[in-house]
This record gives C-alpha cells, sequence and structure tokens, in this order.
C-alpha cells in the first residue's frame, strides 16, 4: 500500500503510527523518521495518515473469557467543542472491547453503548463509577451493575489510566488540528479512535 501523493511505503507509515502511539507527539515523530534516514515527512503528513487509516481487524477477546466490563466516559475536546468518549474494558486481559462517542451524556446513551456491547460480547456483569446513568441503564438490559469498590482498585485504575493515556493522546486534535467543519460528523475523530483500540489491544495481548 502507498499513500497516493507522497508515494509513501506502507512499512514507513506504520512505523511512524506505532511510534505515535508510544507517545512521542507528531514533531518528534517526524524527528525520528529524519534521525533514521527513513523519509522526510511533516508531521501534518503523519496527521493525515492517522486519518485515513481503517482499521479492519481489531483484536478483541472472545466471548467465554470475558469475566465483566469495565465502563467508563470522559470528556474529550475536538476543536472548540467537547464530546463524550465511551470506552469499555475487559479486567482479565485488559483489551478495549467498545468504543463510541457522542454529544450527549446521559442513561439513553449509556443503554445504547452497553446495549451494542451485549450484542457483540454477551451479558456480563458492569463495573462503573458513580455515573447515575449507568444503573437504570443496566436495569433496563437486566445487566448486574456495581460500582467499583475500595476492595477492587484495579478495576478503576486501569479505566483510569487509559482514559488518561486516550486523552494525553488526543491533546492533538485542538493543539495542531482544530475542527472548523460546521456539524462536523466526526468521522476523523473515530479513526483515531479506532486505531488507538487496534494498537492497544494488540500491545496488551503480546505484553
Amino acid at each position: 500500500m502507498f499513500s497516493k501523493r507522497n508515494r509513501t511505503s506502507s512499512s514507513y507509515i506504520g512505523y511512524s503510527l506505532y511510534l505515535y502511539f508510544l507517545g512521542l507527539s507528531l514533531r518528534n515523530v517526524v524527528k525520528a523518521l529524519s534521525y533514521l534516514h527513513l523519509v522526510k515527512r511533516s508531521h501534518v503528513a503523519i496527521w493525515k495518515w492517522i486519518q485515513k487509516f481503517r482499521s479492519k481487524n481489531i483484536s478483541l477477546p472472545k466471548r467465554n473469557k470475558i469475566s465483566e466490563y469495565i465502563v467508563d466516559e470522559t470528556l474529550v475536546k475536538v476543536g472548540s467543542e467537547y464530546i463524550w468518549l465511551w470506552i469499555a474494558i475487559e479486567p482479565e486481559n485488559k483489551r478495549i472491547l467498545a468504543q463510541n462517542i457522542t454529544q450527549d451524556r446521559n442513561m439513553f446513551v449509556a443503554e445504547r453503548f452497553l446495549s451494542g456491547i451485549v450484542k457483540i460480547h454477551g451479558n456480563h456483569p458492569v463495573s462503573t463509577d458513580g455515573g447515575t446513568w449507568y444503573p437504570m441503564a443496566c436495569k433496563f438490559l437486566k445487566l448486574k451493575h456495581h460500582i467499583h469498590s475500595f476492595l477492587a482498585k484495579n478495576e478503576k485504575s486501569l479505566i483510569e489510566r487509559t482514559m488518561q493515556y486516550i486523552k494525553d493522546r488526543t491533546e492533538c486534535f485542538d493543539d495542531y488540528f482544530p475542527c472548523r467543519v460546521k456539524n462536523c460528523k466526526l468521522n476523523h475523530v473515530r479513526n483515531w479512535i479506532n486505531l488507538f483500540v487496534n494498537y492497544h489491544n494488540k500491545e496488551v495481548t503480546h505484553a
């Protein structure tokens, strides 16, 4: 695979995305590629590679290995606006089972998110923080629900670390490429999140 405009090898593109998700900024990825004499590209070019990425094979655990869903949501800034990012994680293998972005946060949104997870992975208990939108959503879907307890610090720590890492990486949405499209459908954000999930799941699988 080559990008049509710059004829960049897919191996260089993949390596650039790998460096980015290891924690390097877009500009530092550019420096790394130049230092290794691989290819010279701008940070804008690398950002466009991220936006064009289509993940077809996201690694997900088999249904019989899921003990429960750890679910949380957080605000992510895109341009001058804020959206809600929803994440569901399986605690045993630490892989992300599902993700979604929405404009609102309420019981109906939570119910739709959980319903989508159940359709793919089946009925399992749900662990969340104290958000009031989760208990009713779980009751409607007939899912067992509990709040992260003191004895289950690992659950809370796992979801918080994942969310914080996502927020650290998504700062570039506003810092480098603010979204100026009115009524944007946020496909570029979904592409980034899909890429992150693909990277994250492969990393924890081979950890």
